[in-house]
């Protein structure tokens, strides 16, 4: 055997070694919600609480997402321009994510930090296909 007869296992052991160091990126899930409805309770003058169901969220996030765009659909309808989210509190149970959400609605932009237009929330729960109310 020549120098060859050595090189070639040793070239295979490398090459097998460098061909498992190929990306091992988590492969993301495609995110396919089922949005389960909308209720909405009017609650005083300017104070209405959204209860929404879903199946298929990632997070919280998806499910406090949901409850803003029915808050911003809803703001449309009365309206009015502007909505502050004051709180939204967010349960998974039986596969089944509900969101809770208070909102006050108004004409003009409210004092507080979280405010939203309702034109612009609505446009993007739209586009990004979130059905309101």
């Amino acid at each position: 055997m020549g120098r060859a007869a050595l090189i070639s296992p040793l070239a295979l052991l490398l090459a097998g070694a460098v061909s498992g160091c190929e990306s091992t990126a988590p492969q993301t899930v495609e995110f396919k919600p089922l949005y389960q409805g909308v209720e909405t309770r009017f609650l005083g003058d300017d104070l209405v609480n959204f209860q929404v169901r879903m199946v298929g969220a990632r997070d919280r996030e998806d499910v406090s997402r949901y409850a803003e765009c029915a808050a911003a659909q809803y703001t449309l309808i009365r309206g009015y321009g502007f909505a502050r989210h004051l709180r939204t509190n967010v349960d998974l149970a039986g596969g089944i994510w509900r969101g809770d959400a208070v909102y006050t609605i108004s004409p003009a932009l409210p004092r507080g930090l979280k405010t939203i237009d309702a034109e612009v929330v609505a446009a993007d729960c739209a586009e990004n296909g979130i059905p309101m109310v």
